[in-house]
């Protein structure tokens, strides 16, 4: 599987993975920061510009990126993943050890459904029942979704405008069958055995008031990450690198000088 990318700046490799039904544009904030290494966008398979595959598995989306760090031969580098892309990351982790020189984990968790030994998660019923909604309504269901990651007063008129421009209609949607089969990620991966084996330096970072995936996700995967530090933003939601770019960028270069 080919993956469309983009790329700006020299350096260090620093290489983004995005959330589920998003693109690499996700990081449109982050593309000025050229002069902190080599920042690498990358598209998942079926989604911005990558072509569809039969598959939407996170073994397939591991795959890809271990295959694309292989490809480009890159060495001493940074992951950073968000939302899906953190579970992606995790699930990775094992066949990209020897490249990585640190992981950024956003908005994230080491399982999205909850279960009895793990209450930091949405409720079974909840994935299930975006499952129905996207079928019923795909164009409202995902507006809804978009909607519901930013928390109450994040945003005001100007930057909300400025993320759908640059963000939502600047990108392509992603392919409708990986988008529904992702939904299987969300609702059986579970990451939580191999987090005692990554042994790099782990940022973790988290909107205080998100309600895709709660706060307390980010402060178990903190826990159980040997090397892991915990940055929460206050009063920000599902996606704080995209309404608060500017503390989020200054965190993103504070981590990458220090490793």
């Amino acid at each position: 599987m080919t993956l469309h990318f983009q790329e700006t700046g020299a350096g260090r490799p620093v290489v983004f993975v995005h959330g589920w039904a998003m693109s690499g544009r996700a990081w449109r904030f982050q593309q000025d920061m050229q002069d902190a290494g080599r920042l690498i966008f990358v598209d998942m398979r079926g989604h911005g510009h990558s072509p569809p595959a039969m598959s939407y598995t996170i073994n397939d989306y591991a795959s890809d990126l271990a295959a694309f760090f292989e490809e480009l031969a890159l060495h001493d580098a940074v992951l950073v993943g968000w939302s899906m892309g953190v579970q992606v990351a995790l699930q990775a982790f094992p066949a990209l050890r020897s490249p990585l020189a640190g992981m950024v984990l956003v908005g994230g968790n080491a399982r999205y459904a909850s279960c009895d030994d793990y209450p930091h998660g949405k409720a079974p019923v909840e994935v299930k029942g975006m499952g129905l909604r996207l079928r019923r309504d795909h164009q409202k269901t995902m507006g809804d979704f978009f909607k519901g990651m930013f928390a109450e007063g994040e945003l005001d008129h100007d930057l909300y405008q400025r993320i759908v421009h640059e963000i939502v209609l600047g990108g392509r949607s992603a392919d409708r069958e990986a988008v529904m089969q992702s939904l299987n990620i969300l609702s059986t991966a579970d990451l939580r055995e191999g987090l005692p084996q990554v042994d790099r330096p782990v940022l973790v970072i988290h909107g205080e008031q998100d309600t895709v995936c709660p706060v307390a996700a980010s402060q178990y995967l903190a826990q159980h990450l040997p090397m892991a530090q915990l940055e929460i933003f206050q009063g920000c939601g599902h996606a704080p690198f995209m309404t608060r770019p500017e503390r989020f960028n200054a965190v993103l270069r504070e981590f990458l000088a220090e490793l």
